[in-house]
């Protein structure tokens, strides 16, 4: 398949998924995804598969003390050298 100068190839599209998906932009606006179904159910199945994951491995925050605990056990280990 040969590419136009404003569209490209889903090879073209795919190999650069990763850098567009890390740019922030939302990808589903990309010029090639617009026109590109299989493309586009791509990204759809990729976004459930992540939505999936986030909720298997929630964020959380780590506790308020856990900068002066580190903290403490760097000083601890200081002071008792290993020998």
């Amino acid at each position: 398949m040969t590419t136009t100068r404003n569209t490209m190839t889903c090879e073209e599209f795919q190999a650069q998924m990763a850098e567009l998906v890390g740019s922030g932009k939302d990808i589903f606006n990309h010029a090639h995804v617009e026109i590109c179904p299989r493309c586009r159910a791509l990204l759809l199945e990729l976004e459930t598969i992540a939505e999936a994951a986030r909720q298997l491995f929630p964020v959380e925050d780590p506790p308020d003390t856990l900068w002066e605990k580190l903290q403490s056990a760097i000083k601890h280990e200081g002071s008792h050298p290993r020998g």
